[in-house]
């Protein structure tokens, strides 16, 4: 089961001014696709960035370093949460997960679209902690369609399988917490509303305000 990590108090993002870049939060239960959407999304718009993750666990066949994640030790993770580095953590499965806070506060003061790929729990913390984000939970068709991709892989064993239908469970129960949600039944059609979303919100009048500020001077009432 996914645990909360003890965590000491962190400062909320600085937000004297509002930034014109938002943070994109993509949750899924282990299995729904979200990490494929993602990609996809990036593949759809390039300048979309990705935060890279930390995490305590090994690297899968395939995974690079500070590409799909920064692979830490234990040690190392917590000294980062000791001196108030981490964004969001979250203990899932037994190893630790978290999201760099610095990089994430430079790179949306900077003007820049962040992609957080992180579970409910961090999904949380980084909603209390950021004033900029929308938030996005891919669903998979059932719970009979995810165990049926899970044993796809082939990755898992029947009782690691069995704890993730689990914790997908227990995960969907947090979906009134986002402001999206995807049915990812058909690859194609899940990733185009995904991007919807975010052309969507690029469009809001309060960033054109920030962004285009001449513009918006000109067109108002003089």
């Amino acid at each position: 089961m996914t645990e909360m990590s003890a965590a000491p108090e962190l400062a909320v993002v600085p937000d004297t001014k509002p930034a014109p870049g938002f943070a994109l939060i993509v949750s899924a239960p282990s299995g729904a696709g979200k990490t494929s959407l993602v990609r996809e999304l990036r593949r759809r718009i390039p300048d979309l960035e990705l935060s890279v993750s930390l995490t305590t666990r090994a690297p899968r066949e395939g995974e690079e370093d500070g590409v799909h994640y920064h692979f830490v030790t234990v040690e190392e993770f917590e000294a980062a949460m000791r001196g108030g580095e981490m964004l969001e953590h979250a203990t899932v499965f037994g190893n630790l997960y978290g999201t760099s806070r610095a990089f994430v506060a430079s790179r949306l003061s900077e003007g820049a679209d962040i992609i957080l790929e992180i579970d409910w729990q961090g999904a949380q913390l980084a909603r209390q902690r950021l004033k900029q984000t929308v938030s996005v939970m891919i669903l998979p068709p059932s719970l009979d369609a995810l165990e049926q991709r899970l044993l796809n892989r082939g990755k898992d064993s029947d009782e690691v399988i069995a704890t993730r239908l689990a914790e997908a469970r227990d995960e969907l129960g947090h979906l009134d917490e986002f402001e999206y949600c995807i049915i990812n039944d058909d690859f194609q059609a899940a990733a185009a509303r995904l991007e919807s979303i975010v052309v969507a919100e690029r469009q809001r009048t309060a960033r054109h305000r920030v962004r285009e500020a001449e513009l918006m001077a000109r067109l108002g009432p003089g």
